[in-house]
């Protein structure tokens, strides 16, 4: 594992220490604040890749907010999800392809074109979002929630960006 990896580890450790008491929330999430940076971005994201892109909803997560790009409007034909995480302002980009069940899987960067990422990486830069690599994602999860119930084997992604 590289520095950068293990800079965000221990990031995403710091995080996990701040969860509320269901570990979806941390303590002070702002709903309001964090729809309205996601329809931001799904806005941005829409002039940028020339097509109408959704905002999803997700319950019982560590995420609230995805955003698709649709595969008309990226350069590799592929579409492209955003996982907005309610920590830390974290994002984590990658085709749906990269998640075949409850954590990332296989190469979670094929499918994104060289331009595709860096219009998402502006993006999520612009408006304040940390965006969070995939290689550290898949790591085991080590944090303070072991004794939670997990359905499979959790992972980083599981613990801050999927359903709990």
């Amino acid at each position: 594992m590289n520095n950068e990896d293990q800079r965000t580890l221990k990031l995403l450790r710091q995080l996990d220490r701040q969860s509320g008491p269901d570990m979806e929330f941390p303590d002070g999430f702002d709903y309001h604040r964090d729809k309205e940076r996601a329809t931001a971005l799904v806005e941005r994201l829409e002039r940028d890749f020339g097509c109408s892109c959704s905002l999803g909803g997700m319950q019982d997560a560590a995420s609230t907010f995805t955003v698709s790009v649709p595969s008309e409007g990226t350069e590799a034909g592929s579409r492209i999800m955003v996982w907005l995480s309610n920590f830390g302002d974290l994002a984590s980009i990658a085709p749906p392809s990269a998640f075949p069940d409850r954590g990332i899987n296989g190469d979670a960067q094929a499918g994104i074109s060289d331009a595709d990422r860096v219009r998402l990486e502006g993006a999520l830069s612009d408006l304040g979002y940390v965006l969070v690599p995939q290689r550290p994602l898949r790591q085991p999860y080590d944090g303070i929630h072991t004794g939670w119930v997990w359905v499979g084997e959790p992972n980083w992604f599981v613990r801050f960006f999927y359903h709990l």
